[in-house]
């Protein structure tokens, strides 16, 4: 899944008309680290902020959209788990339990955490 930095990149490389390789070999990186960091798969590296304000002569409101998307692209954290074992039932359930965690109430994130062995803090 594509993170919002992801996003950002690909938007410059059709306004440049660049293709992923172009904007890899600017950045000094292999296409597959620059798809890697674009996934999430890999931190954005902190020197690219400002490599790509350059590169790319970005305005004030471009660098201010650059930083709100790597903060919020280093803010997303992916999990992988392996959901064969369970059935389609609770695999729907567990996926609308993930997308709604935030949502819940702190005494019922407590007891969540006291039911899997986790004490609050």
């Amino acid at each position: 899944m594509t993170t919002m930095f992801g996003k950002f990149c690909r938007f410059l490389r059709i306004e440049h008309d660049e293709v992923l390789r172009d904007m890899a070999e600017k950045l000094g990186v292999s296409s597959s680290y620059l798809s890697a960091v674009e996934n999430g798969k890999r931190v954005i590296p902190p020197s690219w902020r400002d490599k790509i304000i350059g590169l790319y002569s970005l305005t004030s409101d471009e660098v201010d959209e650059l930083d709100e998307v790597i903060y919020k692209s280093q803010q997303e954290m992916k999990i992988s788990i392996n959901l064969n074992r369970f059935s389609d039932t609770d695999r729907d359930e567990l996926m609308a339990f993930a997308r709604r965690y935030d949502k819940l109430d702190e005494n019922t994130k407590t007891s969540l955490k006291e039911l899997f062995g986790k004490k609050g803090d």
